[in-house]
């Protein structure tokens, strides 16, 4: 496939899972950010789980409020993704993710799934500021962390823009490029290598549905244990609130937030919202990776 074409269906193949996953994205980052630097136990428990935040939220804030931030999701995806997936494919149609043998390496394939997602972050971190923000907007009777007062992306954008200028847009970009980095090469790596795996061992019919069904949720496990402390940190740069300056209130750097989400919410703080990730990005792993694979296949 012609290089565009391959950024094209990667973006196509996560946009459409967007739609499916976006409501436990909102749910994910709320709960994310409750409790945020207190000891557990000492602060109200909005959202007891997935189950319970999904209710809770609908009741109180409409159930709409469950695609908050579907159009800054939806730009992110089709930009980021496009960018991820693409070069992703581009560097394993030259051959870049395979040792002398001809086999599928996992190192090889985790460098190219590192370089790419973290090119796309990068490019994509004010979307994804916007979209955070966003999906932590609520009523006062259940919010958590900084209210922002957005209201859509770029309504978003120019306000920051206003305030803080090109900085202010790529405030907290660094934890997000860490975020995708990790998540990116755990899991097209995992793809890759389960693909490659499952398909030796005549597991599943070669280039069939299930082989890539398999894949992509053997690598979604992996990719949720990997990319949550991380995803945890990013939440919390983009939403905390900042002063005159453009300088985060509660957190200076990626490395700050660690240090603090440790000493006050210990190592579970992390792993805040996982069920709700994998909720969210189980399915939009494996809808997002198997649209791709069989849009290539289409039309490759």
């Amino acid at each position: 496939m012609h290089p565009a074409a391959e950024c094209l269906a990667g973006s196509l193949a996560t946009c459409a899972a967007c739609l499916f996953t976006n409501p436990l994205e909102t749910i994910k980052t709320r709960m994310q950010l409750q409790g945020e630097l207190q000891s557990r136990g000492t602060y109200k428990i909005y959202y007891k789980n997935v189950f319970h935040a999904f209710y809770t939220i609908a009741k109180v804030d409409g159930i709409l409020a469950l695609q908050s931030g579907l159009v800054p999701a939806l730009c992110y995806q089709f930009v980021m993704n496009g960018i991820r997936l693409g070069s992703y494919q581009i560097m394993v149609n030259a051959k870049l993710t395979e040792d002398r043998e001809g086999k599928i390496s996992y190192l090889r394939c985790m460098a190219a799934g590192a370089l790419s997602g973290c090119t796309g972050a990068a490019v994509c971190s004010p979307i994804f500021m916007i979209k955070t923000q966003l999906q932590s907007k609520s009523s006062s009777a259940i919010a958590v962390g900084t209210q922002h007062d957005i209201t859509n992306l770029s309504s978003g954008i120019i306000s920051i823009y206003r305030e803080h200028g090109v900085r202010g847009l790529w405030r907290g970009a660094s934890a997000s490029m860490v975020r995708v980095t990790v998540g990116s090469a755990t899991q097209l790596s995992a793809f890759s290598k389960s693909k490659d795996f499952y398909s030796r061992n005549n597991l599943f019919e070669p280039g069939g549905f299930m082989l890539s069904v398999s894949a992509s949720m053997t690598a979604s496990v992996f990719v949720v244990l990997a990319m949550t402390p991380f995803d945890v940190i990013s939440t919390r740069l983009y939403n905390q609130n900042v002063n005159s300056s453009g300088i985060g209130l509660k957190y200076t750097n990626f490395f700050d937030v660690f240090v603090k989400v440790f000493a006050k919410e210990g190592f579970l703080g992390f792993y805040k919202g996982t069920f709700a990730h994998y909720f969210r990005l189980g399915p939009h792993t494996v809808i997002g990776l198997v649209l791709w694979d069989s849009i290539r296949k289409y039309f490759g």
